[in-house]
This record gives structure tokens, C-alpha cells and sequence, in this order.
């Protein structure tokens, strides 16, 4: 269903020939590098937290981490990420197809200033099989975020 509605999505954008449907499974940066055959930076992480209840998205280059130190300057909390069972129901995508795109309203989203050296990047499409190939522009475009923050290492 949440790929369905990344399609639905990006077909309204004029994009979605961008999407790739996968044979191998992309539910990770490892798993997503090899079936893409590209670097782990270019797969656009997707981290799913939660602050007092409000669910937050952190997109980042597929080699970065959150460093935790930064991330409670800029958010005044400690990290704490939602957990597996949970990340579906507070964001409307499952682990492994977890993206910034056709999430449920409340969920805020925002982007790494890891990302800004890439030219291209490959967020998930809403489920563990498949990808999209953006511009880190065209990324901003198409998921609206909060902000560029800097809360990796």
C-alpha cells in the first residue's frame, strides 16, 4: 500500500518513470548499495524518531550517522528513534521502504547537510524493493522539508 501511494505520488509529480523496482531486496544501505550497484553515500537514508510523541524524518547520505550531540543542540531531545513495530503506524511506511514522500501529515521531515555534496541520490519508494533517483534539488522539491540541518558526524 505505501509503495502504491509513493507511486500515486510521484506520478502527480511527473516523475514517476524515476521510480526503480528492484529484484533485490533495498531494506538496507548495504543491501540498497549492491542493488543499485552505486555508493553507500548516494542512498538517501531514511531514520525515523520520535520527539514527545511527534514523529520526525532525518534524510541522510547512506554513510553518515547521527551524531548525537548535534542532534540534541538542534532538537533540544535526546534522539530516540521509533521502534521497528511501531515506525509503520506513526509514519505510514514499514521498515525498509521507510522515505520522505506520502507520509502521514504530522510527520516532520528533514534533510542532512550530508546529502548537499552528492549530485544524485537514491531514497527508498515506500517499500524494501525499490528506489528513486533525485537530485538532491529535486529531493527538496518533492518532500518539503523543515529544514537543512547538521546532525551527523
Amino acid at each position: 500500500m505505501s509503495y502504491k501511494r509513493v507511486q500515486t505520488y510521484f506520478h502527480q509529480l511527473h516523475l514517476a518513470d524515476r521510480i526503480i523496482d528492484l529484484k533485490d531486496s533495498s531494506a538496507t544501505v548495504e543491501l540498497a548499495t549492491k542493488a543499485l550497484g552505486c555508493q553507500p553515500q548516494q542512498i538517501a537514508k531514511t531514520l525515523s524518531f520520535l520527539i514527545d510523541e511527534q514523529p520526525l524524518l532525518i534524510v541522510m547520505a547512506g554513510d553518515a550517522k547521527i551524531d548525537n550531540k548535534k542532534y540534541k543542540q538542534y532538537f533540544h531531545k535526546k534522539a530516540k528513534m521509533i521502534p521497528n513495530e511501531l515506525v509503520e503506524s506513526y509514519i505510514g511506511h514499514s521498515p525498509g521502504g521507510v522515505c520522505p514522500f506520502a507520509v502521514k501529515d504530522n510527520v516532520q521531515i528533514y534533510l542532512d547537510i550530508s546529502l548537499q555534496k552528492l549530485a544524485y541520490v537514491y531514497p527508498a519508494a515506500g517499500n524494501d524493493h525499490s528506489a528513486i533517483r533525485l537530485s538532491c534539488h529535486e529531493l527538496e522539491e518533492c518532500c518539503h522539508p523543515q529544514d537543512w540541518i547538521d546532525v551527523c558526524k
